[in-house]
């Protein structure tokens, strides 16, 4: 597995913890962040579309797909303004940015490595 791979495979394990904790106890993530704690089942809905994604990032780590990798570069990326955008509308509070902060250094420790292969 190339470095660039390593980061994707990475970021793949980071969404299966996440995922753990939204679908196990999802209001301890809700109250570090801020947000208002849930009975619904959404969040744990949210927790296994985060497993899936952690899905394909692994697997596709493992395989070494490049084009994978540099379309996560701009979807991690973009997080990072979506999560910002929901904070200026006031519909999430601004520890929400947090998150994003994490997915949009990941891609540019994805997009750093990818470029090294060139």
């Amino acid at each position: 597995m190339n470095s660039a791979a390593k980061s994707v495979y990475y970021f793949g394990i980071y969404l299966f913890m996440l995922s753990a904790v939204l679908i196990t106890y999802p209001n301890l993530l809700l109250t570090i962040f801020q947000i208002p704690e849930t009975t619904e089942v959404w969040i744990r809905v949210v927790g296994v579309l985060v497993f899936s994604l952690g899905i394909y990032y692994v697997y596709m780590a493992i395989t070494n797909h490049t084009f994978f990798m540099m379309i996560t570069v701009y979807v991690r990326a973009s997080i990072l303004l979506w999560f910002t955008g929901f904070v200026v509308a006031g519909w999430a509070p601004a520890t929400l940015i947090l998150f994003g902060a994490v997915d949009f250094a990941a891609a540019m420790w994805t997009l750093v490595e990818l470029r090294k292969m060139k």
